[in-house]
């Protein structure tokens, strides 16, 4: 943790050997944290486009929260231990760390997937999905900066790439979700 919070205020440089020794880690981090972030708040915004029921908006909040944290907890340990393996017998060691990997990225999930989700149940009404909407804007925002920092490159191009991929994925997720409960299907 103290590595992470380390590169967020200084930076990362080439020549930083713990930057280097936990280059997976950090990224799955910011991985998690921004596929937290868009997931969860594309599957709420989604549910509250087709339904008002706080009840159905957070079941289905709770169950991407969880099973996103896991899958990503999963995909991260299956990822580096392969990338591991390949190093071993390359005879390489860049000490990458499964584990490490595999619990940044669930960790960083659910406390980026908790904010939509927070946002949408305690906004009422016809408000409850720009809420969502803002709340989400801000935190990927600061995901890709603090992504950008995290690589020592500048800011904008990825927090614009944060902005627009997310954006995106809003719009799809709750324009379904209000066509349907519209249609009656919901």
């Amino acid at each position: 943790m103290t590595s992470i919070l380390a590169v967020l205020t200084r930076g990362a440089s080439p020549d930083r050997g713990d930057v280097a020794g936990r280059a997976n880690t950090l990224r799955a981090g910011v991985l998690g944290a921004n596929d937290g972030i868009v997931s969860v708040a594309a599957i709420v915004v989604g549910v509250a486009g087709a339904s008002s029921a706080h009840g159905a908006v957070l079941l289905a909040g709770l169950a991407a929260l969880i099973g996103g944290a896991v899958s990503m907890a999963l995909g991260e340990y299956v990822s580096v231990s392969s990338q591991r393996d390949g190093e071993r017998a390359a005879h390489v060691d860049s000490g990458s760390n499964p584990w490490a990997a595999a619990l940044a990225s669930a960790g960083s999930f659910l406390t980026g997937g908790v904010l939509p989700l927070i946002a949408v149940m305690l906004a009422q009404g016809a408000a409850r999905v720009p809420v969502t909407v803002v709340v989400v804007l801000v935190a990927l925002a600061l995901t890709g900066a603090a992504g950008a920092r995290l690589g020592g490159a500048p800011a904008m191009r990825p927090t614009i790439r944060t902005l627009v991929g997310g954006s995106l994925a809003l719009a799809a997720t709750w324009s379904i979700g209000f066509l349907v409960g519209g249609s009656g299907l919901a």
